[in-house]
């Protein structure tokens, strides 16, 4: 079973930002590529923070109205930033970075766990590689139902389990996995659907298992 990792799903070609990229540069750029974020690097292209569009509309908000209706924010709230200040002054720091090798679940949760959006992409030295998004880890679930068939029927169910074809039915439709058939062991039941769930792309796994007859622990009802 071959699992998709963050390099897979990454984009490799980032836009990026040094320290003392300006305000109107860093939004420029942003438009121009049509991006909502990008890291900020040092000279060796290292990810030092991570400058976003919120970032942006935060030092916006610090500014004085120039209608004059707003009233002045309190000394301690926003402060003001000019034109001219910098990607290193804006940036949210230190960045949370992912792995090439990572996979799909770690990110998720990683991304989960930092309320982040996105994840620079380091090497064994730091250095920016790629980017990957909350979009891109959720590409592996466009994967087509026949091809998340055909992987658990040949790859789970008869290369790894040593199952015979007759043994399984395997229907899918929409990533929603439905397993129907009968195994030696009702022991097996619970590994099958923990290999089919870890399947790119599979949504969600039941089973209608039954175990030999006698077998002490009945027919499965998993879901």
């Amino acid at each position: 079973m071959h699992h998709r990792t963050v390099e897979d799903l990454m984009t490799h070609g980032v836009v990026r930002v040094r320290r003392d990229t300006l305000f109107k540069d860093i939004v420029r750029t942003l438009a121009d590529h049509d991006v909502t974020a990008v890291p900020v690097v040092d000279d060796l292209g290292r990810p030092v923070g991570v400058v976003s569009e919120a970032d942006l509309l935060r030092a916006v908000a610090g500014r004085s109205d120039p209608a004059g209706l707003l009233p002045q924010l309190h000394p301690e709230g926003l402060e003001e930033v000019s034109d001219g200040a910098t990607a290193e002054e804006l940036m949210t720091a230190p960045p949370v970075c992912a792995r090439p090798g990572w996979s799909v679940v770690e990110a998720a949760r990683t991304m989960d766990a930092h309320k982040v959006k996105r994840l620079p992409v380091v090497d064994e030295t730091g250095v920016l590689t790629g980017i990957v998004s909350r979009g891109d880890l959720l590409r592996i679930f466009l994967r087509r139902d026949e091809a998340i068939r055909e992987e658990i029927a040949a790859d789970v169910l008869v290369r790894t389990l040593g199952l015979s074809p007759a043994d399984l039915s395997v229907t899918v439709r929409d990533g929603r996995v439905a397993l129907k058939g009968t195994v030696e062991a009702r022991s097996l039941v619970p590994v099958i659907e923990r290999l089919c769930r870890g399947v790119d792309g599979v949504v969600s796994v039941s089973a209608d298992i039954t175990g030999p007859a006698g077998d002490p622990s009945g027919p499965s009802g998993h879901r």
